[in-house]
């Protein structure tokens, strides 16, 4: 009963329309209580050899109709109780993108996205099939079996109580297969969901797959968990082959049992031969639920397992929440980082360590750093992808935690280092940020951007549709079109995140020169392993190890011994030589 009520509570917004479908289906199992009757009347009439043709025609259009009006029910409370599950299987669906959307950072670091695609298809359909046929089938048993056992008892007690020896053995199997029927399926889904990530994982890195001529090893552990997922189905069949065909012969004793024994009333004379066919006709009728109940079962503990995982994610609380904030609509002021130290879940080494930097309203910050020194990870605390304490970081002299998310991320320019384009046309991406479509934004981005040459020159121009993850664009391309989708908010904070490392120098000196004009009275940040890309900015920090080790303007900090000045000068190196090989 407690796993059927964690299945309802998902059902309570839709009571009235369950109830109208379970109204339908109770005269439904009401009506088809009458055919029995009518067959056994004639057949006494006819053994009797009191029947005539009105008798004969009155029971087949008594027939007849019954059947019209239960086909008309059964439609109706197909609508009202199948169509409704699916209506809780929209509203839960709907629930739990929005909450994966809420959801922190850490959270996609530790869940794949395979197994959240398995939560939100193939186990919501089991609790979709547990809230449509899980409640058709157990109201169905429950009535029918309570009218039809009330009418067997009013033909014969006797004969009636002999012919439900089985039923207790029915309740007891089930019991008993209940709970493997449950690990069993949790089983299953477990490793579909294993099997639709290494899919979902192996298409979206295709050209590495290929690249590497990986094909016949992707295959391998392919066809490895395609193994544990047809073994974890199989041994769920075997449990559920065994358990229904168990059900089954249980019931059809009590069919032998009337044969052998209601045969004998019949010819003691203790009931009449159409008595007999009527009451052979309700033990039918009595057969199908005890069956039902193998299926309410098996339903149930899918469904039930099924909802267990959905719940597990569902019940996962946003980190990153908005928690007595103060009504912020601009960004514009001074970012002030105080002694900011900053520890990874379940790490011991910091990744930041007592980080100080003061970053004035209209100045541009350029960062350098090795690979690893936790260059990006400062960015994502400026985005609140994870907590900050409190005091820590300022921003307009408000400390960021005060700042309401909405507001933080709005009015922040991102261009993250792997740019992400989704599978929409180009003008789409780059007004990502907007509801409305004005083409002269989108326009004017692309042209701070630099990349709008490059659109028109495509034979659908801005209607061009990209590939997944952009796929169908080169990699300065899209670095240049996410760049643009970061221009044409406006914000009031823009940060860089070493986009600019797919692009040409003379490319990147047009886009810096325009960005210069565009954030002149606003903040910029700058992650760049290119020291040409950071030159100009007003300061410039080195990171290692997650701890500033330089800070100061380029003329300064290339004059320094230290990490820029080894940077700065293998660079300059690289570019003669590369200047020697051009003439």
């Amino acid at each position: 009963m407690r796993k059927l009520n964690s299945l309802l509570k998902y059902a309570k917004k839709y009571k009235k329309r369950y109830f109208i479908g379970i109204v339908f289906l109770i005269i439904v199992d009401f009506i088809q209580l009458i055919p029995p009757k009518i067959l056994g009347h004639l057949t006494d009439s006819l053994s009797q050899g009191t029947a005539n043709k009105e008798k004969i025609t009155t029971a087949v259009v008594g027939i007849l109709l019954i059947a019209a009006i239960m086909a008309t029910c059964r439609f109706m409370w197909r609508i009202y109780i199948n169509g409704t599950a699916r209506f809780v299987e929209y509203d839960i669906r709907s629930k739990f993108f929005k909450h994966l959307q809420n959801l922190s950072t850490s959270f996609y670091n530790k869940n794949k996205t395979g197994d959240l695609m398995a939560l939100a298809t193939n186990d919501l359909n089991a609790v979709r099939m547990a809230l449509g046929q899980g409640i058709i089938m157990f109201c169905d048993a429950v009535v029918l079996t309570v009218a039809t056992l009330i009418i067997m008892l009013s033909i014969n007690v006797k004969l009636t109580l002999i012919a439900l020896i089985p039923l207790p053995f029915v309740a007891i199997i089930s019991r008993k297969f209940g709970k493997s029927i449950h690990r069993k399926f949790t089983k299953v889904q477990s490793c579909f969901s294993k099997l639709t990530d290494i899919v979902q994982e192996n298409f979206s890195g295709i050209r590495i797959v290929k690249s590497f001529v990986q094909e016949e090893k992707e295959y391998e552990k392919f066809l490895n968990e395609n193994t544990n997922n047809f073994n974890a189905n199989m041994e769920f069949i075997r449990v559920w082959g065994i358990f229904s065909p168990l059900i089954e012969l249980i019931a059809s004793l009590s069919f032998v049992i009337l044969i052998a024994i209601g045969g004998r009333f019949v010819i003691l004379g203790n009931i009449s031969l159409g008595e007999f066919i009527t009451f052979n006709m309700y033990l039918g009728n009595l057969v199908w639920p005890m069956m039902a109940m193998g299926w309410v079962i098996n339903n149930l503990q899918r469904g039930y397992a099924s909802l267990e995982r959905i719940e597990e994610v569902l019940n996962t609380p946003p980190e990153i929440v908005d928690k007595y904030v103060d009504k912020i609509e601009s960004l514009k002021g001074d970012i002030e980082i105080r002694d900011l130290t900053f520890l990874y879940p379940n790490t011991k080494v910091p990744a930041l360590q007592n980080v100080s930097i003061t970053i004035k309203k209209g100045e541009t910050l350029g960062i350098v750093g090795r690979t690893g020194s936790s260059k990006t990870t400062l960015i994502n605390l400026l985005l609140r992808l994870y907590n900050v304490e409190s005091g820590k970081i300022k921003i307009n002299g408000k400390d960021i935690n005060k700042i309401p998310l909405k507001a933080l991320r709005q009015n922040i320019g991102f261009v993250s280092q792997d740019p992400f384009l989704f599978s929409t046309t180009l003008a789409e991406n780059i007004n990502l940020a907007f509801d409305e479509l004005d083409m002269d934004k989108v326009v004017e981005a692309t042209k701070n951007a630099d990349i709008y040459d490059n659109i028109i020159d495509f034979p659908e121009g801005f209607e061009t549709m990209v590939g997944e993850r952009g796929v169908t664009l080169s990699g300065g391309q899209k670095q240049r079109a996410s760049i643009a989708r970061a221009l044409i908010k406006n914000p009031d904070i823009l940060i860089l995140d070493d986009c600019l490392s797919a692009v040409d120098a003379k490319t990147e000196v047009k886009i810096l020169d325009n960005l210069n004009k565009i954030m002149r009275d606003k903040t910029s940040i700058i992650i760049s392993h290119r020291i040409s890309a950071v030159k100009e900015a007003s300061q410039i920090i080195v990171l290692d190890e997650g701890k500033i080790v330089q800070n100061g303007t380029h003329e300064e900090l290339k004059n320094q011994q230290g990490i820029y000045k080894e940077i700065y000068e293998k660079q300059q190196i690289e570019q003669a030589i590369m200047a020697e090989g051009e003439v």
